[in-house]
């Protein structure tokens, strides 16, 4: 009899486990169902039965089939939202409460170049900025302002945007609303602006110089006109007389790079020889007192021939380099003007002297407006600041470019390109 009841308990005892071993198989698959967002088939646990079970199984399929739906729903309205955002020029952020990344248009990308597969990454992991993420926190809370300006920093590199956001409604009304963002690049309008600020400043300063010493000699000529001897007045009216021309030299120069930076400056082009044209300012310069104290030579390559140019213009661009070059090398000096053919689409122009050179590091600003090298130096010999930027801008028009060469105490060569353009080379 014992031994009976023993056998029952064991069966019954074996009959458990197998139900709870298929009870956990079970939950393990529904598990792994619900973890995937795919319906638990139920003829694949046939082991497994009862009332209970059965509504768990259909409440989770029921469960995975709607977030299936709203999973689908969510994409769709993000695949909506790309494909009427993705062609506009705005760049177009849209992040969740927790500021992870739902959308991102191609704009967006032209901005920030580094901001590559950034959908699902957190908001600060792409863009590090204190000040956006905190406009981000102002949007939610409803304090933005409506346009706000900020600065992205990227090492050497600055980028300035105008950014709006706002809260939009999420698919699931009950969850955070996400934050919409619209930032529109006003990285050039800032450096503009800043090149604005920078030339009113130099052109109050570059003319209240001489128009300060012109009123001091003209109200002490005012005043004291009948006890100042006649050699100092004569002297004051010829420092009268150099100031009001450096004065129309300025306004002139000012005027030319105005008429340069216009919409449409255009170019008067004409069939032009350039060896010959070349030759002749050189022929002019010569003729000159400074050119007389100078060594001018010219060296060309005689198959250039004709290029469709603009000779007035032209001449102002040789005309400058010369006067620089004559101004700034002692007497004796050598300045050789060349051209040649560089392969088959470009002509190269250069001014060469052997004069005391430019510093390194005046290079790569000695062609930005109001820039001298020696202030004073150029102050007193007459300049503008202003004769190398109408070079850059004159060269510019023509399609080619210009740079310069220097050691210091080995001399300074200029050079600008023209470009052979189909119908425009003519030997």
């Amino acid at each position: 009899m014992f031994i009976v009841i023993t056998l029952f308990l064991a069966a019954a005892l074996s009959v458990t486990l197998f139900k709870l071993f298929n009870h956990k198989r079970a939950v393990q698959g529904l598990h792994q169902a619900l973890l995937k967002k795919q319906p638990f088939l139920r003829e694949e646990l046939p082991g497994v039965s009862g009332h209970t079970w059965d509504q768990l199984c259909t409440l989770s399929n029921d469960l995975i089939i709607e977030v299936g739906h709203l999973q689908q729903l969510r994409n769709g309205q993000l695949a909506q939202l790309e494909a009427t955002l993705g062609s506009l020029q705005e760049a177009v952020l849209i992040v969740d409460s927790n500021n992870y990344i739902l959308l991102a248009n191609k704009a967006l990308k032209g901005i920030f170049p580094r901001a590559i597969n950034i959908l699902g990454q957190r908001l600060e992991l792409v863009l590090h900025s204190v000040n956006f993420l905190n406009y981000v926190e102002s949007v939610r809370r409803g304090t933005a302002q409506p346009q706000h300006e900020i600065e992205f920093i990227d090492g050497p590199i600055s980028t300035w945007v105008e950014v709006t956001g706002t809260s939009i409604e999420t698919i699931n009304s009950q969850k955070a609303p996400w934050t919409l963002f619209v930032l529109h690049n006003i990285t050039q309008q800032k450096k503009l602006e800043a090149v604005r600020k920078d030339f009113v400043a130099n052109v109050s300063h570059e003319l209240r110089t001489p128009l300060s010493v012109i009123k001091g000699y003209v109200e002490t000529l005012v005043d004291g006109a009948e006890d100042i001897p006649a050699s100092d007045r004569a002297r004051f009216l010829k420092t009268i007389q150099r100031h009001t021309e450096r004065l129309n030299s300025l306004l002139e120069d000012l005027l030319v790079l105005s008429r340069l930076e216009s919409i449409n400056p255009g170019l008067s082009r004409e069939a032009t020889n350039l060896n010959a044209f070349l030759e002749n300012i050189m022929d002019d310069y010569r003729a000159r007192p400074a050119g007389k104290e100078h060594v001018l030579h010219f060296t060309s390559d005689p198959t250039i021939g004709f290029l469709q140019i603009d000779p007035l213009k032209l001449t102002q661009v040789l005309e400058n380099l010369l006067d620089n070059a004559l101004k700034y090398t002692p007497r004796g000096s050598r300045i050789e003007l060349s051209a040649r053919l560089q392969g088959h689409n470009e002509v190269i122009v250069c001014l060469r002297d052997n004069g005391q050179g430019i510093p390194e590091a005046d290079l790569p600003h000695i062609f930005e407006r109001f820039y001298r090298v020696d202030k004073g130096r150029s102050r007193e010999k007459g300049g503008t600041g202003l004769g190398l930027s109408i070079v850059k801008h004159i060269i510019q028009l023509h399609a080619g470019r210009v740079w310069v060469e220097s050691k210091q105490g080995q001399g300074t060569a200029f050079f600008f390109s023209l470009p052979l353009i189909t119908g425009v080379l003519a030997v």
